[in-house]
């Protein structure tokens, strides 16, 4: 059971495309743009009818982007920014663009229109606030109305160290802009919504490529999906519904333990990968995932040592450890299960790829709850023969025996 609830999880990640669709799919590759300015990859961003284009320099930390939307009404504004700190508006470092005094007259519309211009804004709270200089030096900035009604924004971002991992990204349109500033944006689903992860290197890599930060950070999540995920929930079934029938004893002392030495072997591979995709990512760290592997990995340490310290049955102090052991083993599927959603939210995998993962733990608790009628049953059955009663519940998560 175990090993083809793994097998077809390792299949469904494998196959997982990227989040945005490089240049060689989508609508976004149609689009074209005024001065021969060509983009790399692109992606048709899921609300607001926008798409992002851009080219990013991995050796000097640039990025080239443009950002593609219609403002929400005639006279309206666009603007699209990276979230260094979060995935909503505080924090985010934008490019807002629209028809702002002092710009002049033409950019791409009717000939008496105002010219479209490009201001940075770092966005504190919830309110757009004043125009300044942002965390991401910008360069190149330029924007301009289209006869489609659709802005085209371009800008010149030097990401640093930010570069290595996937980043934020937030866009927004406007219906006006007043007083020389832009409007207040509508609150509808679609502008709630507005932010998606933006992976620049696997993007860039679909493109021109194979890339080998996006091999290590599939192959992160899938080692510690099947391990964390699977094979150590899977053991640790074996040990609870198993041994209740005498036949498969010791069969299912053998079956646990494998399934958590292999599973705690992949998973430290796992954990190893991650370490370095982190050290890789200078500037950009994910604290909570980071810390619950680390919890995880170190009480699943401590459960492999603990097997070599385990007392003999009759042992006055076994059942102390039996306590241990069972306490911090679903400490470590817990926290492991937990951290997995996290990670596959961090890499911006798609739907069908989570579903197929609680698919794949559904699969086991559907096994577990299972096997603890029939072995309810068999208990019950066995302590009728033996002329015995019981009034309480299991102890140490054990079934009576």
């Amino acid at each position: 059971m175990a090993g083809a609830v793994a097998f077809a999880l390792v299949l469904a990640l494998l196959a997982a495309p990227p989040p945005a669709r490089a240049a060689g799919g989508g609508r976004c590759v149609g689009e074209s743009f005024s001065a021969n300015r060509a983009y790399a990859a692109c992606s048709d961003l899921p609300r607001l009818g926008a798409s992002v284009h851009w080219t990013y320099d991995r050796a000097s930390g640039d990025l080239s982007v443009a950002f593609v939307a219609a403002p929400a009404a005639p006279g309206g504004w666009v603007a699209w920014a990276l979230n260094p700190s979060g995935d909503g508006m505080p924090g985010a470092q934008a490019l807002v663009a629209g028809p702002f005094p002092g710009a002049g007259a033409g950019g791409g519309g009717a000939a008496s229109a105002p010219a479209w211009s490009v201001r940075t804004y770092n966005v504190s709270g919830y309110a757009l606030g004043d125009p300044g200089p942002i965390a991401f030096p910008a360069s190149d900035l330029a924007a301009e109305l289209g006869a489609d009604g659709r802005a085209r924004v371009y800008g010149r971002l030097s990401l640093g160290p930010y570069g290595a991992g996937v980043l934020n990204q937030v866009w927004q349109v406007g219906a006006a802009v007043t007083g020389g500033a832009p409007a207040p944006h509508a609150m509808g689903a679609d502008n709630l919504a507005a932010k998606a992860k933006l992976d620049l290197l696997r993007s860039t890599a679909a493109a021109a490529g194979a890339d080998s930060a996006t091999r290590k950070r599939n192959i992160h999540g899938v080692l510690n999906a099947v391990s964390w995920g699977v094979l150590l929930p899977a053991g640790a079934i074996f040990a609870r519904y198993l041994k209740t029938f005498k036949s498969a004893d010791p069969a299912w002392f053998y079956l646990h333990v494998t399934c958590q030495l292999v599973g705690y072997g992949v998973g430290v591979s796992g954990w190893a990968t991650g370490i370095n995709l982190g050290k890789e990512s200078k500037g950009v760290t994910y604290t909570g995932h980071r810390n619950i592997g680390i919890a995880v990995f170190a009480l699943g340490t401590l459960q492999v040592l603990a097997l070599f310290l385990r007392p003999k049955k009759e042992h006055k102090y076994r059942a102390y450890w039996n306590m241990y052991h069972h306490s911090v083993g679903y400490t470590v599927i817990v926290l492991g299960v937990v951290n997995i959603f996290k990670g596959m939210a961090i890499l911006g995998v798609e739907q069908r790829w989570r579903t197929a993962y609680i698919a794949a733990v559904c699969v086991l608790a559907v096994a577990a709850a299972a096997l603890e009628a029939v072995t309810w049953g068999v208990v019950v059955r066995r302590r009728k023969a033996e002329g015995k009663t019981f009034s309480s519940a299991p102890a140490n998560g054990h079934l009576p025996r």
